[in-house]
């Protein structure tokens, strides 16, 4: 791999390195990953390295997009520095432009493993087969098709905190601070900035609304769209486990006994061994292997004592209070959508989080489907959330800040235009194709 390094002053922050792309790697075993001697002295959001990429659909259909990775300096939840990567994209044959917006989009990472973190999955040649921002990709290429700027960060961060609450925040807002200041995107401090994500995403996306006011008040975030956003991770996961969804509660396990030395020290106590090396196997997984391999797996077959005593000691109650989001009230308009029969996330718990949202003081738009689940929502919402965002891009005020309980997201014309839409983009996508953009008015 070749690497074009600089001088470094004696004692100050390490300056930018340019790499080429190099060969296709998890980030366990691809150098471009590695922290560099000195980034601790970085601001927050620095960009430490830089690489072009290609970009591939499934791994396999490169696409006609312009893409980077970017290498910057974070915090973890104790605001130890750390570094994560951002991986940002523009239409094939954009110019910078000050006036593009700038989309920040949280995959759905949802596992510890470096395979299911978007900068490697996104890239042409990885093997990555089960994770959820492969597919994701299809609706992000949607927002290109508007003109608009994006940056996918792993907001897990390098050392894959999943569930780890306000970290996630904090890797976010800095990924967008490292994209605001990349020459190649043209953006500056006055560019517009939306929040998206779904799920795990969307939950990512919770935190870095609500740590945008204090961690980067510079960032001119005007919205966020919060998809299916968890709500109660607790309850999510007394909910899950022992179903055919037990491997999602099982790895926000694994992932905070990576924040938590409490959380692990209590893992050690009270799960066995088998039970020790079945969390442990996780770390290798992506979301979809887990889910198939963890399939009905009941942690508390695994446990000395009941579960749910370990869940009531003192140090596990503070950390499920921790995790919760919706404590704090973001500074700008909130689009909240969620199933009412979602059968992995409750609309209960979703409903708790916009009720703490609205009793702090946002403003929030909530939007219950009653014919969609969790699965479907997602691509079935994507129309309109991108006229909501392109709304807020274009300074026009949102609706009224009141809940919603519509038949479906998807009756209405002008959803109905968008899956169109949305069908050529991916078809393109797919055969390999440049999307086409249609820049949307201001």
């Amino acid at each position: 791999m070749s690497i074009e390094q600089y001088d470094r002053d004696g004692g100050g922050p390490p300056e930018t390195e340019h790499w080429s792309e190099g060969p296709v790697t998890t980030p366990e075993r691809d150098p471009f990953y590695a922290a560099p001697d000195g980034f601790e002295s970085a601001a927050c959001g620095d960009v430490l390295r830089t690489r072009p990429v290609r970009i591939g659909v499934f791994g396999r259909v490169r696409q006609r997009v312009q893409a980077w990775q970017l290498l910057y300096r974070t915090e973890d939840l104790e605001r130890v520095p750390r570094v994560s990567v951002t991986t940002v994209l523009l239409p094939a044959g954009a110019v910078p432009d000050a006036t593009r917006p700038l989309l920040s989009y949280q995959c759905a990472i949802d596992a510890v493993s470096g395979r299911s973190f978007p900068s490697y999955a996104l890239r042409l040649g990885s093997r990555a087969r089960g994770t959820v921002p492969q597919y994701e990709f299809l609706l992000v290429l949607h927002a290109l098709r508007l003109g608009w700027a994006v940056s996918i960060p792993d907001h897990e961060g390098a050392e894959g905190h999943w569930g780890a609450p306000l970290e996630p925040g904090y890797c976010t807002l800095d990924a967008v601070r490292a994209a605001l200041s990349f020459d190649e995107l043209g953006l500056d401090t006055t560019t517009p900035v939306g929040l998206w994500g779904y799920s795990g995403g969307g939950l990512a996306s919770s935190w870095a609304a609500e740590a945008a006011g204090e961690y980067a008040p510079e960032i001119d975030v005007v919205g966020a769209v919060l998809g299916s956003p968890v709500g109660d991770p607790a309850s999510a996961f007394f909910r899950l486990n022992a179903t055919r969804y037990a491997a999602l509660p099982t790895l926000v396990i694994e992932g905070l006994r990576r924040t938590y030395p409490a959380l692990d020290d209590v893992m050690q106590e009270f799960v066995t061994e088998e039970g020790l090396e079945l969390l442990a196997s996780t770390n290798k997984m992506t979301t979809m292997q887990a889910i198939i391999a963890l399939r009905g797996f009941d942690l508390d077959a695994y446990s000395t004592i009941p579960i749910a005593d370990v869940m009531a000691r003192p140090e596990m109650v503070t950390i499920f209070e921790e995790i919760q989001p919706g404590r704090s009230a973001p500074g700008f308009p909130l689009l909240v959508l969620q199933a009412t029969h979602d059968q992995i996330i409750a609309v209960d718990d979703v409903d708790g989080q916009v009720t703490r949202y609205r009793d702090a003081g946002a403003e929030v738009e909530y939007v219950r489907d009653r014919t969609s689940e969790h699965i479907t929502l997602l691509p079935l919402s994507v129309p309109l959330t991108l006229r909501w965002l392109d709304d807020r891009f274009a300074g026009r005020r949102p609706g009224l800040a009141a809940t919603r309980t519509v038949f479906s997201v998807a009756a209405s014309w002008r959803s109905a235009a968008g899956y169109l839409a949305m069908a050529g983009s991916a078809a393109r996508a797919l055969t390999g194709l440049p999307i086409s953009v249609r820049r949307t008015r201001r």
